[in-house]
């Protein structure tokens, strides 16, 4: 049997994506793996989000080839849609962009058209659902972003918004919700599906109303935050409340040099809107620490930001300067001013995760297993807590107990 390994190196869509190719390569009659091993062919999904993303995009590459000389290498994703020229130097059999994913198998023995890959301007639908492998299982509804934040690459290489259709979107959540747990809805920019077709995000979750499994948001932009939205999502059997609203930075004025479409009191009055409708929500968000425009002033606005939003958790970038940015011919910031501010947002990060965890002792988590550490079965509440507890169980509701490592410690519900 033809054996071929699958490398993801970016975000939930990368994974989804990787999970339609594997779903196809087994479809084909490869066996996959996602492991350094010996393989007939070799795909790796590229990230372009940060400097980081980029230079471990080029390191598998390196490391592949050190394994195994002879590798037959496809690249495709975000950084090969950024740098074609860089990645066909790599001797590789294939270079895919970011479009185009489901016909790979079709290219693999053309020539290779010189120039920039052609973005698609439509939603390509996927020639085969991604096979659920895991507890949480992702399903895409759209790509691509309109906004062109001020530091952000990723809309000149996934291109514009491009939502897929209502009906494809439920039938590949049907299907998965009878071999997974949870089901996690994602895109490039979620909060700007429909956008382009005339649907909404709020009429795609009234159709999933049966849906008997967990339902999950993924990275939300607050533009997309709405009553209509919040009241589809209450109908759900499971929805997990958990929002993980994109912020970068809590001052008005770098707001603005991002080019993010709100103010910090726009997000505030959005995530109340939020607590609104489920109070005990974890509000999650990404912070960019060192902007080019960051004073220490308004670093400081952040900080006060963050402690009056009361974040579950917060994801700290530096400041990545990606060329053909606006934000990239801007003059940076001392590293060790960034490294000292990172570590003063640290501090403030894990008060308040622990004020969280503290609340949730107060509330019973419906938890789905998905591992053994220590002696405990360990897996994520529906408010994404890490929960610790003594059971075989592959799902049960637990009561909290006490905080334990990075998360809570439980005991099965009595009636369970």
């Amino acid at each position: 049997m033809l054996k071929a390994v699958v490398f993801n190196l970016g975000c939930k869509v990368n994974q989804y994506e990787c999970d339609v190719l594997v779903s196809e390569l087994e479809n084909r009659g490869y066996h996959t793996s996602q492991e350094l091993e010996y393989a007939d062919l070799y795909v790796i999904n590229t990230c372009a989000v940060t400097n980081e993303a980029e230079r471990k995009s080029r390191q598998i590459i390196s490391r592949i080839k050190k394994f195994n000389p002879n590798a037959k290498i496809i690249i495709t994703g975000c950084a090969s849609q950024k740098n074609k020229e860089f990645y066909l130097n790599k001797e590789v059999l294939y270079v895919s962009g970011v479009g185009g994913k489901q016909r790979i198998f079709e290219e693999i023995d053309k020539q290779l058209a010189e120039g920039k890959f052609d973005l698609p301007l439509s939603y390509e639908e996927p020639l085969a659902f991604p096979k659920p492998e895991r507890t949480r299982s992702y399903v895409k509804i759209q790509d691509g972003c309109n906004n062109f934040c001020s530091y952000c690459i990723i809309p000149y290489l996934r291109g514009r918004s491009r939502s897929r259709k209502i009906d494809s979107c439920v039938k590949e959540i049907e299907t998965l919700s009878k071999k997974t747990k949870e089901i996690v809805i994602t895109g490039v920019n979620l909060a700007q599906y429909g956008v382009d077709n005339n649907e909404s995000l709020a009429k795609l979750i009234d159709r999933l109303s049966n849906i008997d499994v967990r339902i999950r948001l993924g990275s939300f932009y607050v533009e997309g935050i709405t009553d209509e939205l919040l009241i589809a999502l209450k109908g759900l059997k499971k929805f997990c409340p958990h929002f993980h609203l994109s912020l970068q930075h809590g001052d008005e004025s770098v707001l603005k040099s991002m080019n993010r479409r709100y103010g910090p009191a726009e997000y505030k009055e959005k995530v109340d809107l939020i607590r609104k409708y489920f109070p005990l929500a974890a509000i999650t968000t990404d912070i960019i620490v060192g902007f080019p425009t960051e004073s220490e002033e308004a670093f400081e606005n952040t900080l006060k930001f963050v402690e009056e939003v009361r974040f579950s958790d917060v994801h700290i970038f530096p400041f990545s300067p990606r060329p053909g940015t606006k934000a990239y011919s801007l003059p940076v910031i001392s590293a060790n001013v960034i490294k000292e501010r990172k570590e003063r947002l640290r501090i403030v990060k894990e008060k308040l995760n622990k004020e969280y965890l503290i609340l949730m002792l107060n509330s019973y988590q419906d938890v789905i297993f998905e591992t053994y550490v220590d002696g405990y079965s360990v897996g994520y509440s529906q408010y994404y807590v890490r929960i610790y507890t003594k059971t075989n169980k592959n799902n049960a509701v637990v009561k909290p107990t006490s905080l334990y490592k990075d998360g809570i410690i439980g005991e099965i519900k009595d009636d369970e």
